[in-house]
């Protein structure tokens, strides 16, 4: 059999499947796809297909669908798809607004949800040692003051503290500067050390020591080995092939984040677009599914971005939206 017309006759059951959610048959095939042989010859092709293990037969009679290693071949076999020029605007346009790398996290599992129909997750960068940008004291009362911390990855934290309504104007300000010029550029541990110094030089201003406090605290952040979705509801739409109790099952994975921190961990070593399909997740609960992936951001501060979904998923658009989003997400992060 020549492996190119195995490709061409495994390529049109998936595709053919994925479409239409029913067995796809040699007669179907003929019709619908220019194969450029006859279907006695789409049969024999299946026929090798079916002993290889890549598609299956569910029922006597029934056409054939992709088992899960006709899933892998048909992926592995992919070239790089392009993402559509209509979905390349809506990242652009969609994500261009967002005000900081919460925002456009948030943003990003949201758009990846409806680009793909499928749950978007996204991992957020591991924060650790990313360096302050800047810190801004902005006095709201006389007794409140707004801390504001603008890490150099677009993360924004901020706090409230107690002023002594004694600080002048003038003195809150100088406070202010000192407190920006002293934190700017510095990770947070010698973050720590350098306003400790600060502090110590105002001790007849203890008030800030907790603005030191404040800042040290949210340079590190909150938003480490967390992960957000979306469109969870994609699971029960119809077509989706997943019975409730599948649904149910999976969704409780999603919830027990350090399941999927460790199933994306593992995704993130393998490079480029990762997809891990059925019983190669790991995972009983997601044996029916399908999870794409790639990575973004930079050496230092990376994650993952994915869609999970059923097996009979769109792979070329899906790991084409994924991809392009993920490398949005770079940009961002790498600004």
């Amino acid at each position: 059999m020549s492996e190119r017309r195995r490709e061409s006759v495994l390529r049109a059951i998936v595709e053919g499947y994925v479409s239409t959610s029913e067995p796809v048959g040699s007669k179907a095939l003929a019709q619908h796809h220019d194969l450029g042989v006859s279907p006695a010859t789409i049969r024999n092709e299946m026929a090798a297909l079916e002993q290889e293990g890549l598609i299956a037969q569910p029922h006597t009679s029934a056409g054939r669908i992709p088992t899960d290693k006709g899933y892998r071949y048909f992926v592995d076999m992919l070239a790089a798809t392009a993402v559509q020029d209509s979905h390349k605007r809506a990242i652009s346009t969609f994500l261009s607004d967002a005000v900081d790398l919460n925002d456009v996290v948030e943003r990003s599992v949201r758009l990846l949800s409806q680009l793909t129909r499928q749950v978007a997750v996204a991992q957020y960068p591991s924060l650790r040692e990313s360096p302050v940008r800047r810190v801004e004291l902005v006095r709201m009362t006389s007794d409140r003051a707004l801390v504001v911390v603008v890490s150099a990855d677009a993360r924004v934290e901020q706090a409230t503290i107690g002023v002594p309504g004694a600080v002048t104007e003038e003195e809150f300000e100088r406070f202010a500067r000192e407190l920006n010029e002293a934190a700017s550029g510095l990770t947070p541990e010698a973050l720590d050390k350098a306003l400790s110094g600060w502090t110590q030089r105002h001790t007849t201003q203890p008030w800030l020591r907790d603005v030191a406090s404040s800042v040290v605290s949210a340079s590190r952040g909150g938003t480490i080995e967390r992960v957000v979705f979306s469109g969870t509801g994609n699971l029960t739409r119809q077509g989706s092939d997943l019975k409730a109790d599948a649904v149910t099952s999976i969704l409780d994975a999603l919830e027990e984040q350090v399941v999927l921190l460790r199933l994306l961990h593992e995704m993130a070593s393998e490079g480029g677009v990762s997809v891990r399909i059925g019983r190669e997740t790991g995972q009983a609960a997601l044996a029916g599914t399908a999870i794409v992936a790639a990575g973004y951001g930079t050496v230092t501060s990376s994650a993952l971005l994915g869609a999970l979904g059923p097996m009979r998923m769109d792979y070329p658009g899906t790991m084409a939206a994924v991809r392009a989003v993920a490398r949005y997400l770079s940009k961002v992060v790498e600004t």
